[in-house]
């Protein structure tokens, strides 16, 4: 029987119920009684679901009784018919499903009973892939993500690796591609007598298909998108997702070389680089890897040559900007692998926990560290960790042929190498048990000790597992303890290295730091590595908008009214982004693969900040580093404000960006979004009609609306933009602006149409209510918005025409402090004047060579700013669209 402890309620059961359990495809045999999830909410946003028993049923119509004592009505077609009700019930099957490989009845017998052990009471949490699957379908695999090769460079190639991911996906798993080995934009086709749309247009038609696919029956394709260093399209890779629509559907990351890295320390130059496509062998041997390339003899081509600092700068922006691209040190990475010597990694699954070689899969488990404090002595029950370890690392082990394959490279792959991914969640709550606070100088030493602990515990079972069943097939004791991980493991511990050297050892890697997101939540701890987000927050997902407490902090406050958390209570933004970076890196010391890991900065951390913290991570020796700015983008999983009932209440039609971000996976939450009114506002507005019935909610919006005068004097400011030249007036009403209108290419374009909506968006926001920060607040809201392309350099930077509106804004505020702090109108004229002619002069200079004379327009197919008026019809430069008038 289930301990109320161990018994799921609220998100947890709906998580259990809708993710792991197992389930019954068929609901038409839906009956009285039946535990189901039933669609309370049917939106493709923001749906959400609710567990209840049916009481009553006539025909296709049932309703459901809710636990919290409602009663709705839905159709059989919308609920989920579960099976698994219990906790109990799936570790029954999971102890099965792991023990059956076993090889005779005995060790069956043996092994089901310690592998239900560890899964008692959520000390092992199988991944995700793991729980749904086994023994549930053959066709679902137990791996939750893979890396496939690099396309072959050719549309049938192409084409080879868009099935091979749509059906992974289709299964339930996420997939890594490597998209180096495909030829830069313009470089000729010469099949068709054409040229390349480049590597990124491929990559966006990966991330268009994943975003059709419902993964394994329950959620969407994930998708990790990476490129190397030297290639030629790099710059457009990192920028991708400031042109709106190319890449919505994928993780972005770079991977970046120890040479890079040099480079841009002692700012040398950098060369973008490609293979001759003329050498007869290009087609048979080319798969993206340029080492091996070169020790064949064959050719290079300079295609381009930059400051390594610049391409940096770049990503380094972008990162700031929107969390994307994260940054892979794969040099490094390689060198560090213990599969170094026969099988190079090349990318790494969506989350980027797991570097992978071609056909690889990620393998995850994760142990429950919560579950390990012995409050007697105030310390890790040390026993009872090692042993489940040892337990959890044949389960995983294990995995590896009980899975079903549905390509056969997966299974060479895989069962030659035996690759698994031992992680942990729980982290964060074990250290508050313990007090100690989270990122501090004595958390390192102490995360040293855990994670030491473990990796030798793992290493050690894993070699006993070799010596009763056989090493993996490629091992070599010499090479395989040359490793940089093995290195260092068996420095420390050389017993390691002994029982490797005597009884060999059973799987190539063997430690991974997923990041747990679902299973954690379920679970109801901390989720992977990662500090507590905050102690009451919304989660939003497709079971629906929730807000959580952490049961940890709740029953400390419960237990103390009248005071305030202790300062070991630590949130995700109370650490500083030094500190997130630390503890990755004292962590990563002990994990042969990678770690999904996420550096929280302040919304005032700036790009230069952000130079510093990457570089930090590399010389700590971290394999990656991703950071979120907080505010940084218009969505995410987890927020601290009840934003998404004011984005329903308060404007059911206002739109947001999604992006599918770098280890910040699938965000889908509102963030700010001045469209909408925030909680408080809602909350005021509420209020106000209640407090004076008399007054119509029409009457209320009027009140606070300004009206135009018949007259108003401004400002008009001059920018180029990738769209051509802007001139934009900004109109003053009582002192403070209250009108911005917009002149931007030719009458009757898209650009012309769209700039004119925007100045009328701004014109309404500045007109309405009685706040005093409107300015500042639109300006950070339309400052740094990337378009197709940008202007200028520094601070006279334009990326779009919104970043050009944020800059008059800008402009008309230093204009206005000069005027209010005592300067004359001869100064304050002077400033504004001096101000746009080095705007002028910067972009002036730089549009030279983009034709900034041409007017631009919108590609209706592509999303870019590059379609041309010309021989009567309208072509786009970047995708070759035509539309004749």
């Amino acid at each position: 029987m289930l301990t109320e402890e161990q018994k799921l309620t609220g998100l947890s059961e709906k998580i259990f119920l809708d993710r792991y359990a197992m389930k019954n495809a068929d609901t038409s045999g839906t009956k009285v009684g039946d535990t189901v999830l039933v669609l309370t909410k049917d939106d493709p946003k923001f749906p959400a679901k609710e567990v209840g028993v049916v009481i009553s049923r006539e025909g296709d119509s049932v309703q459901v009784k809710l636990r919290n004592g409602d009663v709705v009505e839905s159709s059989v077609a919308k609920l989920t018919l579960s099976v698994e009700k219990t906790p109990e019930q799936l570790w029954d099957r999971l102890a099965t499903a792991m023990a059956s490989v076993e090889a005779t009845p005995e060790k069956k017998t043996e092994w089901k009973g310690k592998f239900r052990s560890i899964l008692e009471d959520w000390k092992l949490v199988p991944g995700g892939r793991i729980a749904a699957g086994a023994d549930a379908s053959d066709e679902l695999t137990l791996f939750n993500c893979y890396v496939i090769p690099s396309p072959h460079d050719s549309r049938g190639g192409i084409m080879t690796t868009l099935s091979e991911m749509t059906e992974i996906m289709a299964r339930g798993g996420g997939v890594g591609i490597n998209l180096s080995s495909l030829r830069p934009r313009r470089a000729v086709v010469k099949g068709v007598n054409g040229s390349s749309s480049g590597a990124v247009s491929w990559g966006g038609l990966f991330s268009y298909t994943t975003g059709l696919i419902e993964q394994g029956g329950s959620r969407r394709g994930a998708l990790m998108l990476m490129m190397n260093d030297w290639h030629p399209d790099i710059v457009d890779f990192i920028t991708v997702k400031q042109t709106m629509g190319q890449v919505t559907n994928a993780n972005l990351s770079v991977c970046v070389s120890n040479g890079f890295m040099k480079a841009v320390k002692e700012d040398l130059d950098w060369e973008l680089v490609y293979p001759d496509m003329s050498d007869p062998d290009y087609d048979k041997v080319w798969d993206g890897d340029l080492d091996k390339w070169k020790k064949l003899g064959k050719q290079v081509l300079v295609q381009r040559t930059l400051k390594a600092r610049e391409i940096w700068h770049t990503i380094m922006e972008s990162a700031w900007k929107s969390a994307e691209p994260g940054v892979v040190f794969m040099e490094y990475y390689n060198q560090m692998s213990n599969s170094w010597y026969f099988n190079p990694i090349i990318c790494t699954n969506p989350c980027g926990e797991q570097g992978l070689p071609a056909w690889g899969v990620c393998n995850l488990s994760a142990i429950n560290l919560s579950k390990f404090y012995d409050a007697q002595k105030h310390d890790v029950d040390w026993d009872d960790l090692g042993e489940v370890v040892r337990y959890s690392t044949r389960f995983l082990d294990n995995v590896i042929d009980k899975t079903p394959y549905h390509f056969e490279e997966n299974r060479i792959n895989q069962q030659g190498e035996r690759r698994v991914g031992l992680g942990t969640m729980g982290l964060a709550e074990l250290m508050i048990k313990l007090k100690i606070r989270y990122g501090s100088p004595e958390s390192l030493l102490f995360l040293d000790r855990l994670y030491s602990f473990m990796a030798k515990e793992a290493y050690l079972a894993s070699a006993d597992i070799a010596a009763e069943k056989g090493s993996f097939e490629h091992f070599q004791a010499e090479p395989f303890l040359q490793s940089g991980f093995m290195k260092t493991m068996t420095s420390v511990f050389p017993e390691v290295g002994v029982a490797i050297q005597q009884k060999g050892i059973r799987n190539v890697t063997v430690i991974t730091q997923a990041p747990t997101g679902s299973t954690g939540t379920m679970v109801g701890t901390s989720t992977g590595i990662e500090p507590y987000f905050a102690f009451e927050y919304y989660r939003q997902s497709r079971l629906g908008f929730d807000k959580q407490y952490v049961p940890i902090a709740q029953d400390w406050k419960d237990a103390h009214p009248n005071e305030d958390l202790p300062d070991y209570f630590v949130t995700s933004m109370d650490m500083s982004a030094e500190d997130h970076i630390r503890v990755q890196a004292a962590i990563q010391k002990w994990v042969d693969s990678s770690i999904s890991k996420t550096a929280n900065c302040s919304a005032d951390f700036t790009v230069e900040d952000t130079k510093r913290l990457y570089e930090l991570a590399f010389d700590l020796g971290c394999k990656g580093v991703t950071m979120y700015r907080d505010g940084s983008r218009d969505v995410q999983v987890l927020s601290t404000d009840k934003k998404e009932e004011a984005q329903v209440e308060g404007n059911a039609e206002s739109s947001s960006g999604a992006d599918a971000g770098a280890k910040v996976a699938a965000p889908q939450v509102e963030s700010a979004n001045s469209n909408t009114l925030s909680g408080a506002s809602q909350g005021n507005l509420q209020g106000s009609i209640q407090d004076a019935p008399q007054i119509t909610p029409a009457q209320v919006v009027d009140k606070q609306y300004k009206s135009r005068p018949q007259v108003l004097r401004g400002s008009t400011y001059k920018f180029n933009t990738p769209f051509g030249m802007a001139y934009i007036t900004i109109n003053e009403m009582n002192g403070s602006p209250s009108e911005v209108f917009l002149n931007v290419g030719k009458a009757g374009s898209d650009v012309f149409a769209m700039s004119e909506a925007l100045g009328r968006v701004c014109s309404l926001f500045l007109r309405y209510g009685d706040h005093g920060n409107k300015v500042q607040l639109l300006t950070k809201h339309l400052k740094g918005i990337g378009g197709s392309g940008a202007i200028g350099f520094g601070a006279n930077r334009v990326e779009s025409i919104a970043d050009a509106v944020a800059k008059a804004l800008e402009m008309y505020s230093e204009s206005a402090s000069a005027y209010t702090s005592g300067a004359g109108e001869a100064e304050a004229d002077a400033l504004v004047t001096a101000t746009q002619e080095v705007v002028m002069e910067t972009t002036t200079q730089y549009a030279v060579n983009r034709n900034s004379a041409t007017s631009l327009d919108l590609c209706p197919s592509c999303g870019s700013a590059s379609l041309i008026n010309s021989e009567g019809c309208k072509n786009c430069s970047n995708c070759g669209f035509s539309k004749c008038n």
